[in-house]
């Protein structure tokens, strides 16, 4: 049985990432996946800690530092501004936005930047709340189904890939860029 919350470990052993690759973690909050992207890509790569809020980005630093990861860097912004990350165009190889869409009424905006931060070929990890899911936003209404966010990102350039088990209160789902 699924758990009713993420597993990050579970989640990126599903994803298809190699050493000295570059991922943009879009909202990371206190790094849940940051830390464990920036040990897989090594030395070598890059894990960029994207967020609006301060106080999350300075807690992702402390925990890289205490866990000798000094291959991520932090980034406070907007996310629902296009350009707003200031990664250049095309330099990532994934991006990752979980739990972050449910937040936003501009999600369109934060596909559209996922999209131009992404090199050609390049993965969009996404995963959030099932909308029947008692966590997450309270306004229910901002939650979208994966059928919802299929159609969204697919109408912006994104080709699906698969859809991957997360959790019973999770859908996840794996698109490349055209």
């Amino acid at each position: 049985m699924q758990d009713a919350l993420l597993n990050p470990e579970s989640v990126i052993t599903n994803l298809n990432i190699q050493p000295g690759s570059r991922i943009a973690d879009f909202g990371s909050g206190s790094g849940y996946f940051t830390l464990i992207l920036a040990k897989i890509v090594g030395q070598d790569g890059v894990v960029t800690a994207v967020d609006v809020l301060q106080n999350k980005l300075d807690t992702v630093k402390t925990a890289a530092y205490a866990r000798g990861l000094y291959n991520v860097n932090y980034v406070r912004c907007d996310l629902e501004v296009y350009g707003g990350s200031k990664l250049d165009d095309g330099s990532q190889d994934m991006v990752m936005l979980a739990n972050i869409l449910f937040q936003s009424q501009k999600k369109e905006n934060m596909v559209k930047e996922s999209y131009r931060v992404l090199k050609s070929g390049g993965e969009l990890v996404v995963i959030d709340w099932e909308p029947a899911s008692v966590f997450g936003s309270k306004e229910s209404g901002w939650k979208l189904s994966k059928e919802e966010a299929q159609n969204l990102i697919g109408n912006l350039g994104f080709s699906f890939v698969r859809e991957m088990q997360v959790s019973k209160n999770h859908w996840g789902m794996i698109f490349k860029k055209i």
